[in-house]
């Protein structure tokens, strides 16, 4: 791997691209801070698709999309002298030393949750009024709810062992039973919505990711539905006219797959 001065070099070459890029080219010169968010948030999961693949060259050239994007509103911060990329970059190292007292201090810690409670205590302590304070309202659901799970859990909230969100999932899936029956939509949701939140907080308590989880299945699904169609468009039939039967068939064979 690359020793420090050439990593340091390797950044050093990016801001003066970006620099140039910035004065030079008609596209770069007329980005803002807004233009760039929806970008930003693509690339983040374009980042997410390469992890989950395991493919290593493109979570590189993923990270590399990211970290031009960091140093991209650095640059536009700078302009309005804001702030730039040494202010960012210092800004995150005190936020590490002040947040890691056990490593910059002299606070003694067991494991990894004493890590995370001393962690949201400290966010307290600087002024946020809330815990959830650090939650983006503009996550997609299922992660928020992973995140507003962890972050509670972080100062106690939390069950003790595994089998009691177990049981607090299956009282859930009663509670949606009941409205189901009663034909009662907007409780049936409101149920529904309290499943999802139990299945997210079970998920944790395996140490499993929700969201990663989730996406695995579509990404077999998907697979093996593209495979029934590859299959049906052999046999010169449209999958609306296959029965379910035939598909079943194919289906099968593409779980062995």
């Amino acid at each position: 791997m690359n020793d420090r001065a050439t990593q340091l070099k390797a950044i050093d070459r990016l801001l003066t691209i970006m620099n140039e890029l910035r004065e030079q080219c008609p596209w770069d010169r007329k980005q803002t801070l807004q233009s760039l968010r929806h970008l930003t948030i693509e690339e983040t999961y374009e980042l997410g698709d390469a992890i989950l693949d395991n493919d290593l060259e493109e979570v590189k050239k993923e990270l590399g999309d990211l970290l031009l994007h960091i140093v991209f509103y650095a640059k536009i911060g700078s302009e309005t002298n804001d702030f730039d990329i040494a202010d960012v970059a210092n800004g995150i190292c005190e936020k590490l030393i002040s947040r890691h007292p056990h490593i910059y201090g002299d606070v003694d810690v067991e494991n990894e949750e004493d890590v995370k409670r001393n962690w949201e205590n400290l966010k307290l302590k600087e002024g946020k009024k809330s815990v959830l304070e650090g939650v983006p309202r503009s996550l997609p659901a299922l992660v928020k709810a992973s995140r507003i799970q962890d972050k509670v859990a972080g100062v106690g909230f939390d069950w003790e062992e595994p089998h009691q969100v177990f049981e607090k999932l299956q009282e859930e899936l009663a509670e949606l039973q009941v409205e189901i029956e009663a034909r009662d939509q907007e409780k049936i949701e409101a149920e529904f919505g309290d499943v999802m939140f139990s299945m997210i907080n079970y998920a944790r308590f395996l140490k499993v990711d929700a969201e990663s989880a989730l996406e695995r299945t579509n990404k077999k699904f998907i697979k093996r539905f593209q495979y029934l169609e590859q299959k049906a468009k052999e046999n010169n039939k449209a999958l609306r006219d296959m029965t379910l039967g035939e598909m079943d068939t194919f289906w099968e064979e593409a779980k062995k797959l």
